[in-house]
């Protein structure tokens, strides 16, 4: 099984030549879940969202998940993020704000931490991480647990321990003893894949932290290109990879630059 994470596509700032590669990997590859771990959009804006959506209609049948990221709320428009902050979001992309993906292979949760009280921070909830946990426990025996989540538990760079999950070590905790795999997640524009063990060492069994690029915004970071993650679920854990694939610009098409297997690393180390 594939799945195609994309995060911080900011339509409205998306490079075209980069759509049109990143259309092009999608009718190659196809894959059979296409994640959007949030900020859509640059401002919140009716035809960024319909920029958004037939993005998406180009891409081969396929299944998506997608969660909001604080862009995907108007931030000028203060009457409609007072009265209606998800309005456009749900018109192209569905009334579920924490939707749920589950097969036989892998078991998606989707985590709203966004709010219209807040500009840039995300929060865990108690009640998030009650029904996280619930929805945990009642996973199938060799299912892949994971959430999507905008805002990032882990983080690499100091200027963005700022950027840290409110509540989201107590979250960790909490999942991590309810059987948490992995947490894919956006919002600072820089790629990694790290166990959460090195931010929280208590953890009783290792939960993998995969942030994502921006896919195809100009909006790039630390001179890091666009790039979005695919991840192959294997027969068994040890043959699961986390691939990361950034765009070339000389080659106008997204190439493979890592490959990691978190639970053969874990089981070698």
């Amino acid at each position: 099984m594939i799945l195609a994470q994309l995060s911080d596509t900011h339509f409205g700032t998306e490079q075209p030549e980069v759509v049109e590669a990143l259309v092009a990997w999608m009718q190659d590859h196809a894959p059979d879940l296409v994640i959007f771990s949030g900020d859509i959009t640059q401002r919140a804006r009716r035809n960024q969202f319909q920029a958004a959506r037939r993005f998406i209609d180009r891409i081969p049948k396929h299944n998506l998940l997608t969660i909001p990221g604080n862009h995907d709320l108007p931030l000028f428009d203060l009457l409609r993020r007072t009265i209606n902050p998800y309005g456009y979001y749900c018109e192209f992309f569905g009334p579920e704000l924490e939707p749920t993906y589950e097969d036989e292979r892998v078991l998606v949760i989707g985590l709203n931490t966004t709010s219209p009280l807040r500009h840039k921070d995300g929060k865990v909830t108690e009640a998030q991480m009650a029904r996280v946990e619930q929805q945990l426990a009642r996973a199938k025996e060799g299912q892949i647990r994971i959430l999507v989540a905008h805002h990032p538990f882990d983080v690499i760079l100091t200027s963005d321990e700022e950027n840290l999950m409110i509540h989201g070590a107590e979250a960790i905790r909490r999942w991590a003893r309810a059987g948490l795999d992995m947490v894919l997640g956006g919002h600072i524009h820089f790629p990694f894949t790290a166990s959460l063990r090195g931010r929280y060492p208590d953890l009783p069994r290792d939960v993998w932290c995969i942030q994502a690029g921006t896919a195809l915004s100009r909006r790039v970071r630390h001179s890091k290109p666009n790039s979005f993650n695919r991840i192959h679920i294997g027969a068994e854990r040890a043959l699961v990879t986390v691939e990361r694939w950034d765009y070339g610009a000389e080659e106008g098409r997204f190439q493979r630059v890592e490959c990691i297997q978190p639970w053969k690393e874990e089981k070698a180390s």
